[in-house]
């Protein structure tokens, strides 16, 4: 008679199987990579840290809190999130998964979405650095909340950076508390240079192909995007200017210029996950279109459904956004958000200030004046679905 021993060994194998059996399910699959070029943007998307090691361990001492005090289940309540395909689950488990240890395993698998880390002699963090992936990653849960296969582009809207950053040495007591107050799935890319705290929704990084300009404020296009963050918010080592901004950073070797051809064609094979509607609220977004062409499609143009392309920008009072963040940046103004897998991302705005998609067409319906029924304002929501 076969028997499998302790219960733990029990649990470790029935584990094991089911996280075999989900290896093969997922509902949104991997991107189609069509050239060397593409499959390097992936790499670099996922596991390029810029050299960023130096800050985020010599600097902030994140390496102190993971190896001390980051427990798998604290860190998983914090939004981090672990690729089940890259997950030796039976190892993960005989390394105690309610300690540090466990944490520890995790990382040692590379499983850590967007973070990386490398061990001394003893088994403990000694060097570790953040990817791209930390933000603009997340996993479908295939095997519990937080465990699942990569989606990258998604953005980790569960991510509670600022509870994150507040754990680590180079803040002061004023700047803790102001982090501790960031809703998970905001960051602030301003926060490290002026001191203050409008903190953002990170943006999905897919449907990028036909945009001009990334983010909220289209201070540039994705490379501009991609430099800045690698060298001023993941701390990369690397060379960044903007005179509009006042910062010239040159740091040798540069570590970040080269790749960011790489990055941006990676990121341009990312594709909006469109979700289908039950067939029975498929005709209630045919209405839905109608009522959209007729009052949101002079900015939301077809095609990129942004008129940014145009070069267009708009001051908050057009839109009835709050003005603080824009106060802030060299543009002074919104750029017309493209409108991409909107059914996956809640809330909405540059701010999160709107819950749902039923909230924003009630925002835009109140600020524009437009004379739309309840009906209308539902047909649009079930539009807006599709996108």
């Amino acid at each position: 008679m076969l028997t499998f021993g302790s219960a733990r060994s029990k649990v470790a194998i029935v584990a094991t199987i089911a996280a075999q059996v989900l290896s093969g399910c997922r509902d949104y699959p991997e991107p189609k990579l069509s050239n060397d070029l593409e499959r390097q943007g992936q790499a670099i998307f996922r596991d390029d840290t810029f050299g960023d090691e130096q800050f985020w361990t010599d600097t902030a001492g994140l390496h102190l809190v993971v190896n001390d005090e980051l427990q798998p289940l604290e860190a998983l309540s914090l939004g981090l999130k672990v690729d089940l395909d890259r997950l030796n689950l039976l190892q993960f488990i005989l390394h105690n998964p309610l300690s540090t240890s466990g944490t520890r395993e995790l990382l040692r698998q590379n499983a850590v979405v967007g973070v990386k880390a490398t061990f001394d002699g003893e088994g403990r963090v000694a060097r570790i650095g953040i990817t791209c992936a930390f933000c603009h990653s997340t996993v479908d849960n295939a095997l519990l909340p937080g465990i699942g296969h990569r989606m990258d582009g998604w953005p980790n809207r569960t991510l509670d950076v600022g509870k994150i950053m507040a754990k680590l040495r180079p803040f002061t007591p004023r700047q803790k508390a102001a982090l501790r107050d960031w809703p998970a799935g905001t960051y602030d890319p301003r926060f490290n240079f002026d001191g203050n705290s409008t903190p953002l929704v990170l943006p999905p990084a897919y449907g990028l192909a036909a945009v001009k300009n990334e983010t909220y404020t289209a201070e540039g296009p994705i490379s501009y995007w991609n430099n800045y963050v690698a060298v001023t918010q993941m701390h990369g080592h690397g060379n960044f200017s903007d005179a509009r901004l006042g910062v010239n950073i040159v740091q040798q070797p540069d570590m970040v210029t080269s790749k960011l051809p790489a990055l941006r064609a990676y990121q341009h094979v990312l594709q909006a996950p469109r979700r289908p509607l039950p067939f029975y609220q498929r005709s209630a977004a045919g209405r839905g279109k109608i009522v959209f062409d007729a009052n949101c499609a002079s900015c939301h143009v077809s095609g990129n459904l942004t008129d940014n392309n145009n070069g267009v920008l708009h001051a908050p009072s057009e839109t009835g956004m709050d003005s603080t963040y824009a106060a802030r940046t060299t543009q002074k103004k919104y750029r017309t958000t493209p409108l991409r897998g909107l059914w996956q991302h809640p809330p909405y705005f540059h701010d999160g200030s709107a819950e749902t998609l039923g909230d924003v067409v009630n925002h835009y319906a109140r600020v524009r004046s437009l004379p739309l029924s309840q009906k209308e304002k539902s047909d649009l929501v079930k539009y807006l679905k599709t996108l």
